[in-house]
């Protein structure tokens, strides 16, 4: 989890990702942040995130980015 708080950081080092679930409903994260964070995650996880599997659902919040890395690295 502490790697996805970073990759996150890095694109906003002012939002607090340990307590926001509301990245694209409020849109804090655009769609270039998710290619961004997406090309982060395939690197340092070794797994691919898949089309269907982008959405607000899973990139809403850093627990539930870390929810969909930890489901695709049990595959």
């Amino acid at each position: 989890m502490d790697t996805i708080i970073d990759i996150l950081t890095e694109l906003h080092p002012d939002v607090d990702f340990d307590t926001c679930d509301t990245l694209i409903d409020d849109g804090i994260l655009d769609s270039f942040d998710i290619v961004s964070i997406i090309s982060r995650i395939n690197e340092e996880f070794d797994v691919q995130i898949t089309a269907d599997r982008i959405t607000p659902e899973n990139f809403n919040s850093a627990e539930a980015i870390w929810a969909l890395v930890s489901e695709l690295l049990d595959e």
